[in-house]
């Protein structure tokens, strides 16, 4: 009986230190489940954490690389309005200098062709020069020639006054005489009076003549004064198309 219960209380501690076997391994797992799950959650919490950390990294990166980007689409925008304004003004400077020279192109021809006109008439003028010149020689001709004549008319009437006056003395005998005498000294008066007539015209002439031969030669001479200035001008304008076209 002694050895039954001996052997009952035996079981029962046996029984018992195998249930708090059991309590113990199932308390330690269960807590080991708990460390596991702690530590899980806090694996987790960090993994969320550097994925957001990391996120934020990259957005950040990804505005900076943004922001850079918007930088240089900008700066290249103001670059390529630079040049396209620069490349405008370059054109309007290239239309501009065109222009002018198309400008100054007609202008001497305009030049060149009131130079032309100018020479022509220089020649014109020239020509009535020669022309006076000759003029005023017949002038000093005929002046010769009427002085001449104008002897010859006196002394015929020289003559014709001393026929008449043997006329006279002749008396009746000399009456024809005397009237063809009369007839030859009216005729040489007429003729003196007609040759003071030509020799004022020829005067009167000779005046004309010579304020005419004067204002020919001024006109000649402001026409080669204005010749020469038109030619200065002419080369002026050369040498500035030459150098713009340079």
């Amino acid at each position: 009986m002694v050895e039954r219960y001996g052997i009952l209380i035996a079981g029962l501690a046996l029984g018992l230190l195998a249930a708090l076997a059991v309590a113990v391994a199932w308390r330690e797992r269960r807590r080991g489940a708990q460390a596991l799950a702690q530590l899980r959650a806090e694996a987790e919490a960090h993994h969320t954490a550097a994925l957001a950390q990391a996120d934020a990294r990259h957005q950040e990166r990804a505005e900076q690389e943004k922001r850079e980007y918007e930088s240089l689409v900008a700066g290249l925008r103001d670059d390529l309005a630079q040049r396209s304004a620069s490349e405008d003004d370059a054109r309007a400077a290239r239309a501009a200098v065109l222009q002018f020279k198309e400008e100054w192109g007609r202008q001497a021809a305009s030049i060149a062709g009131e130079a032309i006109r100018l020479r022509e008439l220089a020649v014109t003028f020239e020509r009535w020069h020669e022309q006076m010149i000759s003029l005023m020689e017949q002038n000093q001709e005929m002046h010769s020639k009427n002085q001449e004549l104008s002897s010859i008319v006196a002394h015929v009437l020289i003559v014709s006054l001393n026929a008449s006056i043997e006329a006279a003395r002749a008396g009746a005998a000399g009456r024809g005489f005397s009237v063809v005498a009369s007839e030859v000294r009216t005729l040489a008066s007429r003729s003196q009076d007609l040759s003071k007539s030509y020799r004022d015209s020829l005067h009167r002439n000779d005046l004309i003549t010579t304020a005419t031969f004067q204002d020919i030669q001024a006109g000649g001479k402001m026409i080669v004064a204005s010749l020469g200035s038109v030619a200065a001008l002419a080369n002026q304008l050369q040498t500035q198309l030459e150098q713009a076209a340079t």
